[in-house]
């Protein structure tokens, strides 16, 4: 637990805090143009082992600013007390980096329920469906959370999921000219977390789907993502679409630990998965009122106060999200259904 009492903070300042012991960072809903269409006022986000690594990072690449919810970037928890955000997805190859990807993903999402129960108290929210979003291990976080119907969620966007340990890690040997060194232990975790064989029971939840790939990804290749999206739909999925970019996996530049201006390829994935969420979770009405924050089409061009803790006292370094200005070429307009941007 963050705090003894509930935190209601000051509309607009980003709050940073832990929550069951994971640290989050939680950007407020600033859209002045939209506002809820529906009883989700929250969407939680995972980062991945690569680039961005972090809650700050993601923070900063994936604002989601015109969406009227809050938007909550939890830490990937740490393993054996290493933090997650120290890995990267070469550690697939070896049976010890495989059992820290598993203990990543499945605390991660079996610690959802209480995460969310501090995070409503700390930001003075309600109960009901939430919205996810994840990106690279995060997104395999998102879909296990799907898969096990942890808790009740309105719509998920995944950027580059991890879909399967094996998979991947196929993709590194080939990139790398190593071979996996695995044991049997971290063969039984692979398979379990083949999120693709749990498709039925990921379709089977009321969730609508968007998996975001890349052209240049050499750890989650495009087509994987569009025959995850092929599968769920023959599963029954009521909703599921696909996405594709000109990009490699990262979604950051290196290190991938601290809050960065967004690269163009950051900006454009941004662009697109804030009019998905806004589609599906928010009414766009223009005359709402004016304001000095602007929010559109997912572009970070708000400037926000420092960032605060849920005790009550403020971060001197907000995060690049909240400070302002895009980076590259802008948002591009959205095309789904396999299409490049």
């Amino acid at each position: 637990m963050s705090g003894d009492r509930p935190y209601r903070p000051d509309v607009g300042r980003p709050i940073s805090g832990t929550a069951d012991g994971i640290g989050y960072l939680a950007l407020p809903p600033t859209a002045v143009d939209a506002r809820p269409a529906g009883p989700t006022r929250l969407i939680v986000a995972w980062p991945g082992f690569d680039p961005p690594r972090t809650a700050p990072a993601l923070a900063a690449a994936l604002p989601l600013t015109g969406v009227p919810t809050w938007r909550v970037y939890l830490e990937l928890p740490a393993v054996d007390g290493r933090p997650a955000g120290g890995l990267d997805s070469g550690a697939l190859l070896t049976s010890e980096g495989v059992e820290a990807y598993g203990a990543a993903v499945e605390q991660a999402a079996e610690r959802l329920p209480a995460v969310l129960a501090d995070l409503r108290r700390d930001l003075g929210l309600g109960d009901g469906p939430i919205g996810l979003a994840g990106f690279s291990t995060g997104g395999a976080v998102a879909l296990l959370t799907l898969a096990r119907d942890i808790v009740p969620v309105t719509a998920a966007a995944l950027v580059a999921p991890i879909v399967a340990p094996a998979h991947a890690a196929r993709s590194l040997e080939k990139r790398s000219a190593r071979e996996r060194d695995w044991n049997e232990r971290a063969t039984a975790l692979a398979e379990r977390l083949d999120l693709g064989a749990r498709a039925g029971d990921i379709a089977a939840r009321d969730a609508a789907l968007l998996l975001v790939a890349g052209t240049k990804d050499r750890l989650v290749a495009p087509g994987e993502i569009t025959a995850l999206r092929d599968l769920l739909r023959r599963r029954g999925a009521a909703s599921v679409e696909a996405a594709t970019f000109r990009m490699g996996h990262a979604l950051a530049a290196e290190p991938g630990t601290e809050a960065r201006p967004p690269t163009t390829e950051a900006v454009r994935v941004d662009g697109a998965v804030t009019d998905w969420f806004r589609d599906r979770l928010a009414e766009v009405t223009p005359d709402l009122g004016s304001g000095q924050v602007t929010a559109g089409a997912g572009s970070p061009s708000q400037t926000l106060p420092d960032v605060a803790t849920a005790s009550g006292g403020t971060d001197p370094t907000p995060p690049a999200a909240a400070q302002g200005g895009t980076t590259g070429d802008g948002p591009a307009p959205v095309r789904f259904e396999g299409s490049r941007v």
